[in-house]
């Protein structure tokens, strides 16, 4: 597995954050669930842990919401590793929209 860190700012209130964060796994589903199997999520205040397959590959990671900040730190197949570019700018362009 690789591994897939990020640090997203955001400058909204840190309990909006929380709380779009919150739900973007399960729009995801909703929006992509031909492609998403097995979503788990859970969260333990500001900690989130996630996992799920995707066109039959297993993703997983962490999501911390701090005050100004998410990290993201996943774990992705050495095959995913080889879209990791398009992978982290998907992600900051999601991120962008949700938490502008």
């Amino acid at each position: 597995m690789a591994s897939l860190n990020m640090t997203i700012p955001f400058s909204i209130s840190h309990d909006e954050a929380l709380k779009r964060i919150k739900n973007l796994l399960t729009e995801t589903k909703k929006e992509h669930g031909d492609k998403i199997d097995n979503l788990k999520e859970q969260w333990n205040g500001n900690v989130g842990t996630f996992s799920f397959t995707a066109k039959g590959y297993d993703i997983s990671g962490t999501l911390t919401v701090g005050e100004s900040t998410i990290e993201l730190n996943g774990k992705i197949p050495f095959a995913v590793s080889l879209f990791k570019g398009a992978i982290t700018r998907a992600i900051d362009e999601k991120a962008a929209e949700l938490l502008a």
